[in-house]
């Protein structure tokens, strides 16, 4: 059996194609093994924001912590031990003012932990979580894979690089771009992102 960790994180709802797609890709996988999917859905649940009580906390003697304190680095253990867990990962994230959700972004800032999921050596971080598949979908407006905006993309660089960082480093990303481009764009790029998924679950296989 396989486990399942899907993450999404739109405020847009169902009508994200970021969800829609990694969903998909997640309930693909899900009928091969036929295990349940362990779905966070950081758009409907947004995670609260780090604050000192999580950043002094992680650091402090589990006996010294204070509620505030234990209450923080619970909740990052329990994002921890999902992703933990799993033995594939599926993130969707919808392009916003050219980087990923603030709500994904909050995810990984409970996750990337030091000495839990990365730790600096004499050749510098190294990434403490064992590596899995990771599924990247990525959703944009317009263009970012090629052309006048790929400098701008600073979802998928940024969100690759965080993978990488705590040791996830087989990671396939998929793009559904160009979407308001115009509506017959829209239809291009959702089917091409469906080939595209199609390619990658029989790779997958």
């Amino acid at each position: 059996m396989t486990n399942i960790l899907l993450v999404t994180s739109s405020p847009r709802g169902p009508q994200s194609l970021s969800t829609r797609f990694a969903r998909e890709i997640a309930e693909s996988l899900n009928a091969r093994s036929g295990h349940a999917i362990i779905e966070r859905d950081l758009g409907a649940a947004p995670l609260p924001h780090i604050t000192a009580a999580y950043i002094d906390g992680r650091i402090a003697l589990p006996e010294t912590r204070t509620v505030e304190q234990i209450e923080a680095v619970d909740l990052a253990q329990s994002l921890v031990d999902e992703v933990l867990s799993a033995d594939v990962i599926v993130i969707g994230s919808g392009m916003i003012n050219f980087g990923p959700p603030t709500q994904l972004k909050a995810w990984f800032d409970y996750i990337t932990w030091p000495g839990v999921t990365f730790r600096y050596g004499t050749t510098g971080p190294m990434g403490l979580l064992p590596n899995k598949k990771v599924y990247l979908v990525t959703a944009t407006g317009g263009v970012f894979s090629e052309g006048a905006n790929a400098p701008f993309d600073f979802q998928t660089a940024y969100l690759t690089h965080l993978l990488g960082f705590i040791g996830l480093t087989d990671i396939e990303v998929i793009r559904v771009e160009g979407t308001l481009i115009s509506p017959d764009a829209a239809k291009v790029a959702i089917a091409s992102t469906e080939t595209t998924i199609r390619a990658a679950l029989e790779r997958a296989a």
